[in-house]
């Protein structure tokens, strides 16, 4: 069966010329230009937004795949091809958009009539395959006809606080949307691979984010998290309960394997993901992968009786840099540009549960944290957890990039649900068989405790500046396009293939108080 890994030829790395009008990227030469209104010149003449249609930043679906719970085992595979399908109308109204501001602003009804009235024709003719599709697996579903209609998104947003809001049984809450603003300059200067048209300098290598908006100097923000606290609010083992810790070190991916699909969501779908992920663990992880095969695969853990596949989005670096698949779906031809960076270190952690002991986790099990299209689908599944050496203890950022001081590296923490239905190694939306702990440790709905994986990564990323509004040689997550690399679009992946004797290990160690690995 054909593999879809696609590695990193860092022997290709070229530069972009600094100076160039416009950033066309793929062979198809799309631009990707994103307008911010900025509020503070909105009295300006030259960047007022001069139709309703021109103020959209990007496209706002309904996530269909989290409204399916209940989808027979006979029509998955079915399934998941066409959400895979409704991802890639999205991309590809999404480009309309990015490459048609002068029609908008020409056209008010332009953005309504040429890109969401299509796209929701194609909707609705692909959630009327997923309804056959249930249907013929003697499953029901009712009215996916209200999920056809999408909107655009006001390049405005109300401002967040600069730590996002607090996190509440590993999801997310914020105090509003996040900000837009920024990112216009009045017949300035090209910065950084970015844009300029009308006046409006875009932030971003390639003008799909981020902006200026998306950057806070960690050094200024509040204190906002306590010592071992986790991403779900609630520290990752007390005095009680199992108190031990499982380390498997798998490296950091320096064998740059990458691919831009996503077995978990979008088996079968080549670029099912959209944008690319970094894979420690297991070698074998692609989206045309059988568990037979990832069962059977090479691992690059040090522990061979750990073939489990780690995967996150990747983190690039905009200094301008073309890496390998500027050229690439998921890449360069979809807004994710810029060089990649692989992380300095990946340090993947279980520990166990404060009220009690866990339980092994089933082979294959596959657990999904965050939400990587978190801009426009809210906050309900958000995980996110972004600061700086030295500063974890006292600040954790939800939707914003910190800006480390000298001699500080970036760091991304992801707690992982750790509560299992006892029964299913996935589900229908890949979210209802796990979930975060109660506020009190417990595992609710007869739940059963496992071990909960901790993932930290570290990078050594040049501090970016914000000059006139606008952020030099910023870095990003890589995103699905219509999210415009938001931090908090960040997420992680995880398949267990543990060995059952490694397995039984880790929870032993785990439920006795020991630290192995």
């Amino acid at each position: 069966m054909g593999r879809n890994n696609r590695k990193r030829r860092t022997s290709m790395t070229t530069k972009v010329v600094a100076g160039s009008a416009a950033l066309a990227l793929g062979g198809g030469g799309l631009v990707w230009a994103n307008f911010y209104a900025s509020a503070h010149e909105s009295n300006s003449g030259q960047n007022q937004v001069k139709a309703a249609g021109a103020q959209i930043a990007t496209i706002q679906c309904p996530d269909v795949g989290q409204k399916l719970t209940n989808v027979p085992n006979g029509a998955r595979n079915g399934v998941s091809t066409e959400l895979a399908n409704l991802d890639k109308q999205i991309t590809e109204a999404y480009a309309r958009l990015a490459s048609t501001r002068q029609a908008q602003t020409n056209d008010s009804g332009f953005v309504q009539n040429a890109i969401l009235g299509p796209l929701k024709d194609k909707r609705s003719a692909t959630l009327d395959r997923i309804r056959i599709n249930i249907q013929r697996a003697g499953g029901q579903v009712n009215n996916l006809s209200q999920f056809a209609a999408c909107t655009g998104v006001a390049a405005t947003q109300p401002q967040t606080n600069a730590g996002g809001g607090q996190q509440q049984n590993g999801g997310q809450q914020q105090n509003g949307g996040q900000q837009q603003n920024g990112g216009q300059q009045q017949g300035g200067q090209q910065q950084n691979g970015g844009q300029q048209q009308g006046g409006q300098q875009q932030n971003g290598q390639g003008g799909n984010g981020p902006t200026a908006a998306d950057f806070v100097d960690i050094t200024k923000v509040q204190a906002n998290a306590t010592l071992g606290v986790g991403a779900n609010g609630l520290p990752a083992n007390g005095r009680s309960g199992s108190r031990g810790t499982f380390t498997t070190k798998c490296g950091t991916n320096g064998n740059d394997n990458h691919n831009t699909d996503n077995v978990i969501v979008a088996p079968g779908v080549s670029n099912g993901a959209h944008h690319l992920h970094d894979y420690v663990g297991n070698q074998s992880n692609d989206a045309f992968a059988s568990d037979q095969e990832l069962a059977a695969a090479q691992t690059s853990c040090q522990n061979q009786g750990d073939k489990s596949s780690y995967f996150w989005p990747v983190l690039r670096l905009q200094d301008g840099t073309q890496d390998f698949d500027q050229n690439a779906a998921g890449g360069g031809t979809e807004g994710n540009v810029g060089k990649i960076l692989q992380p300095a270190q990946a340090q993947l952690k279980f520990v166990g549960n404060k009220k009690g002991n866990v339980v092994a986790m089933p082979t294959a099990l596959r657990i999904i944290t965050g939400d990587a299209k978190a801009f426009v689908n809210g906050n309900a599944n958000a995980n996110v957890n972004w600061s700086c050496t030295g500063f974890e203890n006292k600040v954790q950022l939800h939707d914003k990039y910190p800006i480390c001081p000298q001699g500080s590296q970036v760091v991304r923490t992801t707690n992982f649900q750790s509560c299992w239905d006892g029964q299913n190694i996935d589900s229908a939306n890949h979210r209802t068989h796990v979930a975060f702990v109660q506020a009190d440790g417990t595992c609710a709905n007869g739940f059963k405790a496992i071990p909960q994986l901790q993932v930290r990564l570290v990078y050594n990323v040049p501090a970016p500046t914000i000059q006139n509004g606008t952020v030099v040689k910023p870095y990003a997550v890589d995103s699905f396009p219509e999210n415009i690399h938001k931090p908090i679009t960040d997420h992680n992946d995880f398949i267990n293939f543990f060995s059952t004797n490694t397995m039984n290990k880790m929870v032993n160690c785990i439920n006795t108080g020991q630290k192995c690995q």
